[in-house]
């Protein structure tokens, strides 16, 4: 039998995606992921049929669902849906009128915005035809207790072509044959898990016993820890925006193409990395937002920012969730692109270098444990208390097809857990694909918006003399 892909392989959910999937009796919390990928033309219905379901078998986590374990007491797993229907997950549409960006939008916002079945895998795709010049587009939802940005990548990469025709030679591995629900199983598991925490106890202990032979240097070294896990677990200093302070439940999408090369050249210049020059363009938006909208900024005047960093080491499967957040007070008040670029890159510093930088995994397994509603009144205050997430992945470094039509453009939405914006970069190609997730109760006018963030990212290229504009998707 030709062999599957190894990704998403994990049996249980780690305890940061057990957070993840029960925080959202907090419909603030739910947990979406979208690739909104540009196609240079309509593929053909029957092929994206038969691809899907080649796709499913290459990667059996896509005809699996999760199910809660002993009534909600023990860790979620992954167990095969044997009512798996490809029907239900793969759906097409067509645009009205001149098929637009917007046209488009509106329909990936109201995907974006319809919760999951969770008695399904829960992913969905959809094609939608009519886009302008004879393009369509591939709209791949999934929720995010199946992986992160990096994961995703590492999804699609596998996954898509790099040719246009048809590859006849293919592996073709078999579904899954139906399994049924091990009761016995799941309590083996948990009784198994549960005593985990005894070694773990006891490993704690020696710890402990160990640091009274030093007491000098092991308290210094705890306190140290604990300073810098409070820095890590608590929301960035300074108040959050009054502008953007409302929250509601609706989301609204906008999209940017940067050219790669000026945007790195750009920070290069000043010193800055290029996660460092695309935050700082994000802040100068959103500086000109505030601006526009009568609220003054002063120079000092920061920004609530949460900046996922991937943890992800040599060893670790495909798939699956490895990132942690790091938070900083987004210097945007500063005017200057290059000096904010250099304070941005000063604060990103420190915040890698915190050494609870993953402390979040020390707390994720007692925050699982706590019931749905409970979790999202204890966990769901780190992230409310944001008013910018954003994220920056490396995406596909060459030509990739659909069913034989060309990805154009790949942008990224990822979900909106409390904070106003969820602002994601994802490198196609030469091209930097910019998704920001607006939450339209906090940020009420997303075309003055896009207009700022254009603006934003104008300041910073401006360091590159010659920089192509920032172009909006048509």
């Amino acid at each position: 039998m030709a062999s599957r892909l190894g990704w998403g392989t994990a049996r249980e959910m780690s305890p940061f995606e057990v957070m993840m999937w029960r925080a959202e009796s907090d419909p603030r919390l739910r947990a979406p992921v979208m690739a909104l990928e540009i196609l240079d033309t309509t593929p053909d219905w029957d092929r994206m049929l038969d691809a899907h379901d080649w796709a499913s078998r290459m990667v059996p986590r896509f005809r699996e669902r999760v199910r809660d374990a002993l009534g909600g007491l023990g860790t979620p797993y992954w167990i095969q849906d044997s009512a798996f229907d490809l029907h239900y997950h793969l759906r097409r549409v067509r645009l009205p009128g001149d098929g637009t960006w917007d046209d488009l939008a509106a329909i990936a916002e109201r995907e974006m915005m319809t919760p999951f079945d969770r008695e399904r895998p829960p992913w969905e795709a959809t094609l939608v035809e009519g886009l302008s010049g004879g393009r369509a587009a591939y709209l791949l939802k999934m929720h995010h207790v199946l992986t992160d940005g990096l994961g995703a990548i590492q999804l699609l990469s596998q996954l898509h072509s790099r040719r246009r025709e048809h590859d006849p030679d293919k592996p073709q591995p078999k579904a899954p044959e139906p399994e049924p629900v091990d009761h016995f199983g799941e309590v083996d598991r948990l009784v198994r898990r549960e005593m985990g925490i005894v070694p773990a106890a006891a490993r704690a202990t020696r710890d402990v016993l160990g640091a009274l032979t030093r007491p000098i240097s092991a308290v210094t070294e705890s306190v140290r820890y604990l300073d810098s896990a409070v820095r890590v677990l608590s929301p960035p200093p300074g108040d959050s925006s009054h502008l953007l302070r409302p929250r509601g439940l609706s989301w609204r999408f906008a999209a940017m193409d940067v050219d790669f090369a000026d945007l790195r050249a750009a920070g290069k210049s000043v010193g800055g990395s290029f996660n460092d020059t695309y935050l700082a363009a994000l802040l100068g938006a959103f500086r000109l937002y505030h601006v526009e909208n009568g609220h003054a900024v002063a120079p000092d005047e920061t920004l609530r920012v949460s900046v996922p960093v991937s943890v992800r080491r040599s060893g670790d499967g495909d798939g699956g969730n490895r990132f942690a957040p790091a938070r900083v007070a987004g210097p945007m008040g500063i005017v200057d692109p290059a000096e904010r670029i250099g304070a941005v890159s000063a604060q990103m510093r420190a915040a890698r270098a915190e050494p609870a930088l993953e402390s979040t995994d020390v707390v994720a397994p007692l925050l699982a444990r706590l019931p749905g509603p409970l979790l999202t009144l204890v966990g769901g205050r780190s992230t409310m208390g944001n008013d910018l997430q954003a994220s920056n992945v490396p995406g596909l470094p060459f030509d990739a097809y659909l069913c034989g039509a060309r990805i154009e453009r790949v942008y990224p939405y990822a979900p909106l857990p409390g904070c106003a914006a969820m602002i994601t970069l994802v490198t196609h190609g030469d091209v930097c694909c910019v998704g920001a997730n607006l939450d339209a109760t906090a940020i009420t006018d997303r075309a003055l918006f896009t207009d700022c963030l254009v603006r934003g990212f104008q300041e910073v290229l401006a360091l590159n003399p010659g920089s192509a504009d920032p172009v909006l998707p048509t």
